[in-house]
């Protein structure tokens, strides 16, 4: 078995957690390759076990396609993981070294035993749909996609913006807001959510649009289709809007619309048998601390 482990940092609380996943596959005559930004991390630390592994990078498949890849971090680490899972078509797991983590929900607390159940096939493979950008085309370069959310926002902190939105070329509304979310189910749990958006099963067919501070109070998020194709076309005051596809950010003139449509591919993503969605947004989002429950 391979095993590709990814990250975007290391930083000193994360050594315990290296320490731990290289005991677990060296033990279990697991190949492991990995991130060049990891080894790079930890040879920084005086981690000599680092160097014995092989290196990857995005530009750069590895010598055999892994059985998986293992991102270590938070959602955000996650998120950047998803190009090269899709290059090399290999399923994701996260362990979650930062924050909430929704989608990065393997805890350091109980890593062994979450570690022997990907060995053994004890978990299932959930296909997450994600977001296209059809134009402009190539915006954020070869990868136009996005798992959680495609956001336009106004590019300073003056005025609102105006986002006139279309779907299948019917006239929707037009936004007074500082800007305007288009989720996947699986965002709706990210920058969606923080904004008064629905929560939404990730295995729906549909898309959320939220409206980021909306001047007009009875403008309120919606669940659409997914099968739609989302036109906006953005006005204000100066030049220019920002798009955001994820972690990544871009501005645009004015003058450019930009069209949102489903992709026609999925990122695989690994689920531990035992930690379903709901239990997540119980413990994620703090549902049981109600004493009366």
């Amino acid at each position: 078995m391979k095993v590709a482990i990814y990250g975007t940092e290391v930083k000193e609380a994360y050594l315990p957690v290296y320490q731990r996943i290289f005991h677990f596959f060296s033990s279990h005559a697991v190949e492991l390759v990995l991130f060049e930004t990891i080894q790079q991390g930890l040879s920084s630390y005086d981690f000599p076990e680092a160097l014995q592994y092989p290196v990857f990078n995005l530009d750069s498949k590895v010598l055999e396609q892994p059985d998986f890849i293992l991102s270590i971090g938070g959602d955000g680490t996650f998120l950047s993981a998803i190009s090269f899972a899709l290059a090399v078509d290999a399923p994701i797991a996260g362990i979650n070294c930062g924050r909430l983590g929704f989608l990065a929900d393997i805890s350091s607390d109980n890593l062994e035993e979450s570690l022997n159940q990907l060995l053994v096939g004890d978990y299932h493979i959930e296909n997450r749909s994600l977001l296209r950008i059809v134009s402009p085309d190539q915006l954020f370069s070869a990868f136009n996609y996005a798992a959680n959310e495609i956001t336009v926002h106004k590019l300073d902190n003056s005025s609102m913006i105006k986002i006139d939105t279309y779907i299948n070329g019917e006239f929707l509304a037009g936004y007074w807001a500082d800007g305007l979310i288009i989720a996947t189910p699986t965002g709706s749990t990210a920058y969606s959510l923080s904004v008064g958006g629905p929560i939404v099963m990730p295995d729906l067919a549909g898309l959320i649009i939220t409206p980021i501070a909306p001047h007009n109070l009875t403008v309120r998020p919606m669940v659409v289709p997914d099968n739609v194709l989302i036109e906006l076309h953005i006005e204000g005051r100066g030049n220019q809007y920002l798009v955001s596809s994820d972690h990544r950010s871009i501005p645009l003139d004015f003058s450019i619309p930009l069209s949102i449509s489903i992709a026609d591919l999925y990122v695989k993503i690994i689920k531990i048998n035992g930690l379903s969605f709901y239990s997540t947004l119980r413990n994620k989002l703090m549902w049981g601390a109600d004493k009366r429950n």
